[in-house]
């Protein structure tokens, strides 16, 4: 009777260890799927994350032919820097705020949460444009400047500013 005992029991446990693969396997590819239709998506269409690619990918060099015209190859003037594109609101909070304000990380108020977001309303739009461009650091947490997105025109930043605020009151 030991050995059928010790069958079953090994029966069992392989059943067990293969649900528990499964769903493993479940969960990976059910967080792949919400990886691609977020992360991925916003990651796609941020314009600095297109230009560090484009930039990666250019050719590292030319090729001149000695008696054939290589004016083609000739490097372009370098364009002036072209000023920071002003976004919208949602589209700055989609791509930069959400990642603290979506969940209230390191003293962020939630987005939505009027109570939070109160105190800061009464300060006045001008305080909160001012803290969201040059950064702050209060008693609940820390405001980096831009929300760390440097690149940002300030316009943009205080677009998002007036976004959070509409959603809070």
């Amino acid at each position: 009777m030991s050995a059928e005992h010790d069958r079953k029991f090994f029966d069992t446990f392989m059943l067990i260890l293969g649900i528990l693969a499964a769903i493993t396997i479940g969960l990976m590819l059910l967080a792949g799927m919400i990886s691609e239709r977020t992360s991925k998506q916003f990651h796609d269409e941020d314009p600095r994350k297109v230009e560090e690619t484009l930039a990666r990918i250019a050719p590292v060099g030319r090729v001149a032919v000695a008696g054939q015209d290589n004016s083609a190859l000739a490097l372009p003037a370098a364009a002036p820097t072209a000023a920071a594109v002003d976004l919208p609101g949602e589209q700055v909070y989609q791509q930069v705020c959400t990642v603290c304000h979506g969940a209230a990380v390191a003293g962020a108020p939630k987005t939505g949460d009027k109570v939070a977001w109160a105190p800061r309303i009464a300060q006045g739009i001008d305080v909160l444009h001012q803290h969201s461009i040059e950064g702050f650091q209060g008693k609940a947490g820390y405001m980096p400047p831009k929300g760390g997105r440097t690149d940002l025109s300030d316009q943009s930043v205080m677009n998002a500013v007036d976004y959070l605020v509409s959603q809070a009151q």
